[in-house]
């Protein structure tokens, strides 16, 4: 059984992902590649093709409900990590629900995470 997350990628076609303008700034220890990134508000930053009526990561490599990945998955924006997939760490989540339904795949059960390590589980973030 493999992470939920790499069938699906809703999250990433539903959400605008919008984070502090830092995370974008290498000379500030900033992870996100800029060129991936647009300009918001003041302080924010956007990932690329989040902020249309019809979202969808530039970062994301998907057929929503059959592949997914994250193609800087371990240089992504802090929020990314904070939406934790329904189930994932024992509860469901309000977010992973509704773009999974938004994109009409079903909604994660506890089921869906038999057989899933520890170790293939996304960390939860340190706030």
């Amino acid at each position: 059984m493999h992470h939920p997350c790499l069938t699906c990628g809703a999250c990433c076609a539903f959400f605008r992902v919008s984070f502090h303008w830092s995370e974008a700034d290498p000379e500030l220890g900033g992870q996100v590649p800029p060129e991936l990134t647009e300009s918001l508000r003041t302080h924010e930053r956007v990932m690329r093709g989040t902020s249309q009526s019809n979202p969808r990561c530039v970062a994301l490599d998907a057929d929503i409900g059959r592949y997914s990945r994250c193609t800087i998955h371990d240089r992504r924006p802090s929020v990314c990590a904070l939406v934790p997939a329904s189930w994932e760490f024992g509860q469901a989540s309000a977010q992973c629900d509704k773009a999974r339904l938004a994109h009409g795949l079903p909604l994660l059960t506890p089921d869906d995470w038999i057989g899933v390590g520890e170790d293939e589980k996304n960390p939860l973030p340190e706030v």
